[in-house]
C-alpha cells in the first residue's frame, strides 16, 4: 500500500471495491438473462469490504461469512421468484459472490491482485460465446492431453528430486521435466489457437500459431499443400517462412525464463536473424497478387503424454551426449551434437546449451556458438524437407528466405 492510500484509508477502500463493482456491473448490465447490474455489484462489493472491516474490527471472523451467507440466499430468492429463462443466471450468482470476496480482499490490503482479477472475471463474462465456441473445437482426445500435461504438470513436477545424477552431473530429473513443461506448454498455446480457428484467420496468424505449436510440421504440412496444390505455392512459402521466424521468438522467451543472463546476447542473435528474414517475408508478401485462404494445419497435440516423454528422453540424451563428447573431445564435441540433434529439434540442444553453461561446463560464447549452429543445421533440413517434397516452384522462394534468416543469424552472432 503507498503513502497515498495509506493516508486516505479506509475510504480509499471503499472507493477501489466500488470500481470492482462497477466494472463487472457494467457488463452483467448488457446482458438481458442477468438479473443484477451496476447497482447490485457495487452494493454487493461495498458489502464484502463492510464485511470484512467488521470481522477485522471486532475480531469476529464469522461475520464475513454470515454476509455472504445472506446474499447467497437473497441471489438464490430473487432467480427463484423470477421467470422462467433460458439462463438459469448462475454465471451472475457466481459472478456476485466472487464480487463479494474481492471487496473484502480490497480491505485486507490485496487490492491489486482484486483488481486484477475484477478485471479477469469481467473478460470472463464477456466473452461468453467466444470461450463457448473455443472449447467445442477441442476434441475429447485434446482434453485427455491437456489434463494429461495437468497432471504431469503440477503433479509429478513438484515431486521429482531436484538432484544431479549421473557422470557428469548433467541429469536433473526435475530439471528435465521442467523443461518438458515449458516447451510443452509453448507449444500447446500454439496448437490450442490452431484448433480453435486460427487458420480462419489468415496467412500471418497460421504461420505465426503454426511456428508456435511446431515449426517442422508446418514446413512438412505446408511443403505437401503446395505438391498437391501449385497455386498455393505463395502462401505455402510464407507460411513456412514465418513458422520458422517464430522459432526464434520461442527460442527467446524460453531462454528469457531459463538463463536471463544470457538472454540480450543471445537474442541480439535472434533479432538479426528476424530482421533479415522478415525483410524477405515482406517482400514476398507483395509479391502475391492473391493471397487464397490457407488450409488447415493439422499438428498432433504436443501435450500428448506421448509427445512430451518423447521430448524429455530427446533433452536428457543430447544434455549427456554433449556433457560426455565435451569431456571426451573437447568443444567440437558439443558443436558435433549442435549439428546432428539441431536437424530435426533445435528446442533439446539449446535447452542443453543452457543447462551446461549452468553448469560451468560451457562459456557464453560457446553456448551462443553451439546454439547458433543447431540453428543453421535446422534451417538447412527444413530447406531440404520442403525442396524434397514439394519441388523446384517452392524450394526458390523458401531457400531464399531460410538463406536471409541464416545470414543474419551469422552476421549479428559474428558482430557479438
Amino acid at each position: 500500500m503507498n503513502d497515498i492510500t495509506q493516508a486516505l484509508w479506509p475510504w480509499s477502500a471503499f472507493v477501489i471495491s466500488l470500481a470492482i463493482g462497477l466494472l463487472i456491473g457494467l457488463e452483467r448490465e448488457r446482458s438481458p438473462a442477468a438479473k443484477a447490474g451496476l447497482r447490485t455489484f457495487s452494493l454487493v462489493a461495498l458489502a464484502g469490504t463492510i464485511g470484512a472491516l467488521l470481522s477485522d474490527k471486532t475480531g469476529q471472523p464469522w461475520l464475513l461469512a454470515a454476509g455472504l451467507l445472506i446474499l447467497g440466499v437473497m441471489m438464490v430468492a430473487a432467480y427463484l421468484r423470477g421467470e422462467e429463462a433460458e439462463d438459469p443466471g448462475t454465471t451472475t450468482v457466481a459472478a456476485i459472490v466472487v464480487c463479494y470476496g474481492l471487496g473484502a480482499m480490497v480491505w485486507y490490503g490485496y487490492e491489486d491482485i482484486a483488481v486484477a482479477l475484477a478485471i479477469i472475471t469481467t473478460v470472463l463474462l464477456y466473452f461468453k460465446t467466444e470461450l463457448r465456441g473455443a472449447t467445442r473445437q477441442l476434441s475429447r482426445k485434446d482434453l485427455v492431453s491437456i489434463l494429461q500435461f495437468a497432471v504431469l504438470s503440477f503433479v509429478i513436477l513438484p515431486v521429482l528430486p531436484n538432484e544431479n545424477y549421473g557422470p557428469y552431473h548433467a541429469l536433473n530429473p526435475h530439471h528435465i521435466w521442467w523443461m518438458v513443461v515449458l516447451i510443452s506448454g509453448l507449444s500447446l498455446v500454439g496448437y490450442a489457437a490452431l484448433r480453435i480457428g486460427g487458420h480462419r484467420y489468415g496467412t500471418l496468424l497460421t504461420g505465426f500459431f503454426g511456428g508456435t505449436a511446431s515449426s517442422t510440421a508446418t514446413t512438412l504440412a505446408f511443403a505437401r499443400n503446395s505438391r498437391a496444390n501449385p497455386q498455393l505455392t505463395g502462401i505455402a512459402a510464407l507460411i513456412i517462412l514465418i513458422a520458422n521466424l517464430v522459432v526464434l521468438l520461442r527460442l527467446s522467451i524460453v531462454i528469457a525464463v531459463v538463463m536471463p543472463s544470457l538472454w540480450l546476447r543471445l537474442s541480439s542473435m535472434f533479432l538479426g536473424g528476424a530482421l533479415a528474414g522478415s525483410a524477405f517475408v515482406y517482400v514476398l508478401w507483395r509479391r502475391q497478387e492473391t493471397r487464397p485462404a490457407p488450409p488447415a494445419l493439422e499438428i498432433t497435440n504436443p501435450a500428448e503424454i506421448r509427445s512430451a516423454l518423447g521430448f524429455g528422453a530427446l533433452y536428457a540424451l543430447v544434455l549427456f551426449a554433449a556433457a560426455w563428447l565435451g569431456d571426451v573431445v573437447g568443444q567440437q564435441g558439443i558443436y558435433a551434437v549442435a549439428l546432428v540433434s539441431g536437424l530435426t529439434d533445435v528446442d533439446a540442444i539449446t535447452l542443453s546449451s543452457l543447462r551446461l553453461f549452468e553448469l560451468g561446463t560451457l562459456l557464453p560464447e560457446q553456448a551462443t556458438a553451439t546454439i547458433l549452429i543447431a540453428l543453421l543445421a535446422n534451417i538447412t533440413f527444413k530447406c531440404t524437407l520442403a525442396s524434397s517434397i514439394s519441388g523446384l516452384a517452392l524450394a526458390r522462394q523458401v531457400i531464399p528466405g531460410m538463406a536471409a534468416v541464416a545470414g543474419g543469424l551469422t552476421l549479428a552472432w559474428w558482430l557479438t
